[in-house]
Formats: C-alpha cells, structure tokens, sequence
C-alpha cells in the first residue's frame, strides 16, 4: 500500500492544507485516512484533505512526500481523478 502527500500549500478556513491520494483504489485510500482517524468527511472527490498538523502523521504512517502535481499527475495516470462539476 503506497498513499502520497503533498507539502501543505492550499490555504482554507485559516489553515494550511495537504493532499492525500492514492493511486490503486479510493478502498485503499479510506482505509489509510482511517488508520489516521481522519473523518470522512475530509474526503474530497478524489483525495482528502488533511490540516498542515497532520502532515507529519501522514507520513510517519507511511505516506510518500511527493509535489503537488505529482499528485495531480498519480491522480490522472491511475484514473482516480474526479473533477468538480462545471470544471
């Protein structure tokens, strides 16, 4: 099971945010978010979103450091992307 995360660069609600993607199934990514105890809800389309305080959870649980668009590209390779509506 290989999870990738993105430096926490996207600004939100007075926070820092990361992305957390999977590049097998949406399966492994729950169950990963899960071992975390990061809610649900944090599940975005295709990724989820963690706080910048998380960051160092994520990866000490075993997900690989990647960039931003790494992930936008692990994403589109593996064809895991969802787009928002209109988009």
């Amino acid at each position: 099971m290989t999870l990738y995360i993105d430096p926490p660069a996207w600004p939100g609600h007075g926070r820092m945010w990361s992305h957390l993607v999977s590049d097998v199934s949406y399966d492994e990514l729950h169950a990963f978010a899960g071992t975390l105890d990061v809610p649900r809800r944090a599940f975005d389309r295709d990724h989820y979103d963690l706080p910048a305080h998380r960051y160092a959870d994520a990866v000490a649980a075993g997900a690989v450091e990647v960039s931003s668009r790494t992930v936008v590209r692990l994403l589109h390779a593996s064809g895991l992307r969802r787009r928002k509506r209109g988009v």
